[in-house]
């Protein structure tokens, strides 16, 4: 059974449409990642799901039942904000149990559920002090502890690491992971940062203008990327989205002449192949170097190739200088077709390709 399960869910406010027409399910024990740019719908999303906005249309279901309709006390859910939250006049005890004191939980379950979460969060020594004196990364822990304290089977987590520095960001990802996974609960997990999707999720939801672009585990993300916004909001540097036109021999990057990049036409449709798929050669489609970028385990190259710019990522120091002639090459099977119009995965114009090869 799925713990949660957002059905054809939408929000509106006025003209307004911030979520439209959402479905997706996340497995119970499952680690899920609402993922896209600023102003896709995702945090509202969340929200519904945790009832602090109410939907326009659409169910939402969790473990089960529908809660469409209940308020967010009802629901046997925790939630983690993205300002942490916390009360700045109460310890860090206090914090962590303020939910459980309105539940009016027993004293002594209380202090039992306060010592297991402080030594699994690393906070036991902490109890005592007020938020100010903590750091960036151990108030996100007593944000967490408050969650967690809460024994709810779905946790809510609205961008809870955006307020650190980058390396600590690093650090709290493992952390929230491995806390998931040996808790055992579901996790709905809220970013922008397509590093923490493809690093933490078993399931990501991309977004795009308040709708499902594509619901995939990462790896299928990666590999097989639904549209073209899918495909170059997923890697860095992103994917290369290149526009075709017909040669004699098969489709050709607009602009260039000789070799096709497969046989077939290719006009009205886009070329995609990521940066580390493509590589130097002797023989290949002609281009020029235009800006090398030394990043020190790799090089990232501008190639103009036609009409169009072509990203590669070449291992360790490229020492070409910008205006040197270079060609390109890069394996069928790296390869993404896309149509221009709709912007949607072509898969059978490289079987009909493959086929007439």
């Amino acid at each position: 059974m799925s713990a949660i399960s957002v059905q054809s869910v939408s929000k509106h406010w006025a003209a307004a449409r911030a979520v439209e027409d959402i479905s997706f399910e996340a497995k119970a024990g499952s680690f899920a990642v609402l993922l896209g740019p600023s102003g896709c719908g995702k945090s509202t999303t969340l929200r519904l799901i945790a009832g602090l906005e109410a939907v326009s249309g659409g169910r939402v279901l969790i473990g089960g039942v529908d809660v469409t309709g209940m308020p967010p006390a009802k629901r046997n859910i925790s939630m983690v904000f993205q300002s942490y939250a916390l009360f700045p006049h109460l310890s860090v005890a206090e914090n962590i149990l303020f939910g459980l004191k309105v539940r009016k939980v027993a004293a002594a379950e209380q202090r039992s559920r306060l010592a297991q979460t402080a030594q699994l969060l690393g906070l036991s020594k902490l109890l005592e002090r007020k938020p100010s004196a903590l750091s960036g990364g151990q108030q996100q822990r007593v944000a967490l502890g408050r969650a967690i304290i809460a024994k709810t089977p779905v946790c809510l987590m609205d961008e809870p690491l955006s307020n650190l520095d980058a390396q600590l960001r690093h650090d709290m990802r493992r952390e929230i992971r491995a806390l998931q996974q040996s808790l055992g609960i579901t996790m709905i997990y809220v970013t922008h940062d397509q590093t923490e999707a493809m690093s933490m999720a078993d399931q990501v939801i991309l977004l795009r203008e308040g709708r499902v672009e594509q619901d995939a585990a990462p790896a299928e993300l990666y590999a097989r990327p639904a549209t073209v916004f899918a495909a170059r909001f997923i890697g860095t540097p992103p994917m290369n989205i290149v526009a075709l036109t017909d040669g004699v021999q098969g489709a050709l990057i607009k602009g260039t002449q000789g070799d096709a990049v497969y046989p077939g036409r290719g006009e009205g449709l886009l070329l995609g192949v990521r940066p580390e798929n493509i590589e130097l050669v002797q023989k290949g489609i002609p281009a020029t170097l235009e800006a090398v970028e030394y990043l020190g385990a790799d090089s990232i190259l501008a190639c103009r190739a036609g009409d169009e710019m072509l990203i590669v990522r070449a291992q360790g120091k490229v020492t070409l200088a910008p205006g040197s002639a270079v060609r390109l090459a890069w394996p069928r099977e790296a390869m993404h077709i896309f149509d221009a119009a709709s912007g949607k995965r072509r898969d059978d114009v490289l079987a009909a390709a493959q086929a007439a090869a």
